[in-house]
């Protein structure tokens, strides 16, 4: 496929960007400096774009078949998940390309019917920001026409193995017996993938821990 992925160089974004090659797949990886992507690989080609200009969006991602989006916040700076999906919503609908896979935040997930984790008192206070404007970017792609997917990862999300042994789930936070929600990035990245190689989950979320 040929596929878009803008926020290549963060953490989850990197290991997306390293399962997509290992999988064949075409890639442009989209950021404001490409040289920061100090990454040979024949299949694929760094450019520069804004994801907060639906312009630059639609520019970059002509042509392709999916996009992909790893936009995640520094520090405090957490409207722009919102901000980014706005311009998402916007450059994509205006262009050519329908499919949309994000990675999401666990706190849009629901932890009983009706109630989303982002709003549990056991939710971590200084996490609730960027938790909320997940929930505002999820918002967005529901009411667009493109054909999104929500990837929420686990409570818990870190560098670690590619085990290719996880759970996939919908709505609901995935715990394990010991109460835990967990998914090391590597494996999260194989379930970001396979949902675009054979997708399962359009207009909808999802999630996968261990």
């Amino acid at each position: 496929m040929q596929l878009v992925l803008f926020g290549p160089t963060g953490m989850i974004g990197s290991r997306i960007l390293t399962e997509a090659l290992s999988r064949g797949h075409s890639l442009t990886a989209v950021t404001r400096d490409p040289s920061r992507l100090a990454i040979d690989h024949k299949n694929l080609t760094a450019v520069a774009g804004d994801v907060l200009d639906p312009a630059s969006v639609a520019a970059v991602t002509h042509g392709h078949d999916a996009v992909l989006s790893a936009i995640g916040s520094s520090g405090a700076a957490v409207e722009v998940i919102v901000n980014a999906a706005r311009s998402l919503v916007a450059g994509l609908s205006s262009g050519q390309v329908r499919r949309l896979v994000v990675v999401g935040g666990a706190g849009v997930l629901d932890i009983e019917p009706g109630v989303q984790f982002v709003d549990s008192p056991n939710f971590f206070a200084a996490y609730r920001p960027l938790a909320l404007a997940h929930r505002d970017a999820y918002n967005l792609y529901q009411a667009s026409n493109l054909d999104w997917t929500f990837i929420a990862p686990a409570a818990e999300i870190a560098p670690g193995e590619r085990t290719g042994q996880f759970r996939v789930g919908a709505d609901q936070l995935l715990v394990n017996s010991q109460g835990e929600s967990r998914i090391s990035a590597e494996d999260y990245a194989i379930a970001l993938m396979n949902e675009v190689e054979q997708p399962k989950y359009i207009h909808q979320r999802m999630t996968v821990a261990y």
